[in-house]
């Protein structure tokens, strides 16, 4: 509901509204049958500084797996003691998984599907009815496959927190801290 109610779009929606839609959500991506990726995929450097762990783009479609947000991730889940609930390798396989579910998403019915299951109405004439795109609902349900597919003990969503958090404040295990600023030359 958090990832939700940071969406931009969200801002004045109701907390409870928020919530039914994550858990509707969540319920969707758990349920969703095995996808494979079809998707070329590329491994490479440089997530660190994006901020990211794996991205999808759709032309051509094609997975970033960034490699040293994966060792980083690592990292931090033996930090936190967290291997329990993210066994050694299940975060690139949860990250291989959660992008297959927004090429899944992308390309077919898919994406008709998870709107029905979110029960938004973008437009309603009568009987006739459109459902309408839930902002960041892709991003819950694709968190709640990888879960799921993988086994894991927690979603990745808390360990994405936990990355984002640990790269702001610079404690990450095995990262550098950021130099002090001066606060003299920021005036």
């Amino acid at each position: 509901m958090r990832l939700l109610a940071a969406t931009p779009t969200h801002e004045h929606r109701e907390p409870e509204l928020l919530r039914r839609w994550a858990r509707a959500a969540d319920a969707f991506g758990s349920a969703l049958a095995p996808v494979a990726c079809r998707a070329r995929i590329v491994e490479r450097d440089g997530g660190l500084e994006l901020g990211l762990l794996a991205r999808y783009t759709s032309r051509p479609p094609t997975v970033e797996l960034y490699t040293d947000t994966v060792d980083l991730a690592e990292r931090v889940v033996d930090a936190r003691g967290w291997r329990d609930w993210y066994p050694p390798g299940s975060v690139r396989a949860a990250a291989l998984a959660h992008e297959a579910v927004h090429v899944h998403l992308h390309h077919g019915p898919a994406k008709a599907a998870l709107k029905r299951a979110l029960g938004h109405s973008a437009l309603r004439l009568g009987r006739l009815q459109v459902p309408g795109h839930v902002a960041g609902a892709e991003e819950v349900a694709a968190h709640a496959y990888a879960r799921t597919v993988c086994g894991l003990g927690r979603s990745p969503l808390l360990l994405t927190a936990a990355l984002a958090a640990e790269t702001e404040s610079g404690t990450a295990p095995g990262t550098t801290p950021p130099p002090a600023r001066d606060a003299r030359r920021e005036n």
